[in-house]
């Protein structure tokens, strides 16, 4: 097959998967994640602000998208906004945005989201996400249009759940704190209700790209979605990425996990994404060219 045929194909896959659901790979970013989240104390006049850059690619190591990830953090509240967009190949076949932010409070042991808020633009469509927290533990939120799924995501699925955003949030900050990221989060992103599950891995070397920067050795957390409401099939395998690896590294001063390097399983084969660009206090890494 030729390159140029190649990279149609694996443009043409990664914006349909993002239009399924492979979108929140760009808030981890939250994944994704993006996927990313980082703890440094702070008063609440003055909140830390963490910024990264992270370039994701996929089949034939075709550059496919970028995330950017801001978390600002005080001692009582905390808001992480996450903007993605298609590249290469894929911007000129499908063009994509994504933007995804929330705000919630901080306690002691408590993290606590009060309102969640995405949208992703894909060639002229808008899909709109909200959910909103009461003290209670109650849960509201919708998305629209409203997607046919296999299990609908009733009012009691909600209850106890947070947001993407929120979940990967708490994870990192129990590595930073513990150095574990073993347990399960319960979440909605306004449309799909799940499970993620979380275990830890041995220590490795960072692989290239990014053992470029300056660390070598990184924590390592494995992922599992548990699919439960809101998706198109029962498994939800059909539908973003279900599986993945995470790299961690402490990168800015505090006790700080930063993710480096993430390798997810989508319906359409793996997606990696590697950080690039990293600024919090008074820190700024260019980890990768």
């Amino acid at each position: 097959m030729k390159v140029g045929a190649r990279r149609k194909i694996v443009a043409s896959r990664w914006a349909r998967a993002s239009g399924r659901g492979f979108h929140w790979l760009g808030a981890i970013a939250a994944s994704v994640a993006l996927w990313a989240a980082a703890t440094i104390a702070a008063s609440s006049a003055d909140p830390d602000r963490i910024e990264m850059h992270i370039e994701m690619f996929g089949l034939a190591g075709a550059h496919v998208a970028t995330n950017r990830t801001v978390v600002e953090e005080t001692t009582d509240r905390y808001a992480i906004t996450t903007d993605a967009e298609s590249r290469g190949i894929a911007a000129v076949l499908v063009p994509l945005t994504s933007h995804s932010q929330v705000r919630g409070r901080l306690g002691a042991g408590v993290v606590q989201p009060q309102a969640y808020r995405g949208e992703v633009h894909r060639n002229g469509v808008d899909t709109l996400s909200r959910v909103d927290y009461a003290a209670d533990g109650t849960v509201a939120g919708e998305s629209t249009p409203p997607a046919v799924t296999a299990r609908p995501v009733t009012p009691a699925l909600m209850r106890g759940t947070v947001d993407q955003l929120t979940a990967l949030f708490m994870m990192e900050r129990q590595l930073a704190a513990r150095g574990s990221c073993a347990g399960h989060l319960s979440v909605f992103d306004g449309r799909r209700r799940y499970n993620l599950h979380f275990r830890d891995a041995a220590a490795e070397t960072m692989p290239a790209p990014a053992a470029r920067s300056v660390v070598a050795m990184a924590q390592v957390c494995h992922m599992r979605r548990e699919a439960i409401a809101g998706f198109a099939d029962e498994s939800g395998t059909s539908e973003g990425a279900h599986a993945g690896k995470l790299w961690y590294a402490r990168l800015l001063p505090g006790d700080v996990m930063i993710p480096v390097q993430m390798e997810f399983a989508t319906e359409f084969g793996g997606v990696t994404g590697y950080l690039s660009e990293l600024r919090g206090g008074g820190v700024h890494m260019v980890l990768t060219q």
